[in-house]
């Protein structure tokens, strides 16, 4: 089982062909643990999908609004008051401590908003698409780092990568991408903007045009938490620092 960051199709088919088993992606947070997954022996696990909601709670994606979003369409996981029975979830949180506000905040109707956006396709599965609070618009367009991340990963020169927005004039935000590549990837001032230019043509050749990474930089090591997650509003803040000094 794997939960806490996205598994991606990459580790996920990397750890079949390599260990023989098959990762069961797991979601939940605090307030409600556990909700979505998959269990390879009960339901096909799909590469790259966080997985179905767990038989008993009554989960969907959800829209500005509070509807349910149809089949393709991409909104926030939510879980709602009941279960299927019509009984309180038993894995839903009772309230922030001495936070009434907090806790009513969380709510559209019966709804918990998990915060965490997904797609849902016509079989029930859900493709994480990225924390709310990690998407940004750039061109006008609205971007989400974890598939542009997933498809840097799938470069052989690529350890790691995180995506977020960089401060621009024009366009309100580029697309910029943080790199941690591979320990055998040759280095040098030439070999790095052939590798800027090799993976932003990768990413163009699998994405939308308007997804590719304008600036590339490339990084030791990316900011974690202690659980393992990218601490992307760490690399926020660092490119809007930058944009401020200037």
């Amino acid at each position: 089982m794997s939960a806490g960051e996205a598994v991606g199709d990459t580790v996920f088919n990397w750890t079949r062909e390599a260990l023989g088993v098959t990762v069961n992606e797991m979601f939940g947070q605090t307030e409600a643990n556990y909700i979505v997954g998959n269990s390879a022996e009960r339901w096909p696990a799909r590469a790259g999908s966080m997985g179905r909601p767990y038989p008993g709670h009554r989960v969907a994606v959800i829209d500005d609004d509070g509807r349910p979003v149809p089949a393709g369409g991409t909104g926030e996981v939510a879980l709602h008051r009941c279960d299927n029975h019509g009984h309180p979830d038993p894995v839903l949180f009772i309230g922030y401590w001495n936070n009434p506000e907090a806790t009513a905040a969380k709510y559209s109707g019966d709804w918990l908003r998990t915060g965490d956006l997904a797609e849902v396709d016509a079989d029930g599965y859900l493709w994480y698409r990225g924390r709310a609070d990690d998407m940004f618009k750039a061109a006008g367009y609205r971007i989400g780092p974890s598939e542009i991340e997933n498809c840097l990963v799938k470069h052989p020169a690529v350890a790691n990568a995180a995506v977020v927005p960089k401060p621009d004039a024009e366009r309100g935000n580029l697309v910029k991408a943080f790199v941690v590549l591979t320990e055998s990837t040759p280095r040098g001032e030439q070999e790095d903007a052939q590798l800027i230019t090799e993976l932003q043509q990768h990413v163009r050749g699998l994405l939308a045009p308007y997804e590719y990474p304008k600036e590339i930089e490339f990084i030791d090591a990316l900011p974690m938490t202690t659980t393992g997650k990218i601490q992307r509003r760490v690399l926020r803040l660092l490119e809007q620092e930058r944009h401020d000094k200037r």
